[in-house]
């Protein structure tokens, strides 16, 4: 009788270990949200990176469009700077 007693017992107690507590699972749900927070400040941060990086790009491609129109010095001709003719 004692056996049957202990095993009940046994039994009880793992059930009740088994069941999540009321603050676990506050914690738990908080934990979630937080990592929600954390992933739509991660977006948010993304989507600014690829707006800084679209901007360089089209900066850089203006700054090479801009330098393919300049026009090259004829052949056989030099080029002087202010500071050379000054001097």
């Amino acid at each position: 009788m004692k056996n049957v007693l202990f095993l009940a017992l046994a039994a009880a107690s793992l059930a009740f270990t088994s069941c999540d507590s009321k603050k676990e699972e506050a914690a738990k749900k908080e934990g979630d949200a937080v990592e929600a927070s954390a992933d739509a400040k991660a977006a948010g941060l993304d989507a600014k990176a690829d707006s800084v990086k679209k901007a360089g790009e089209a900066t850089s491609g203006a700054m090479k469009d801009n330098a393919d129109k300049m026009t090259a010095p004829a052949a056989g001709t030099t080029t002087t700077t202010t500071t050379e003719v000054k001097k």
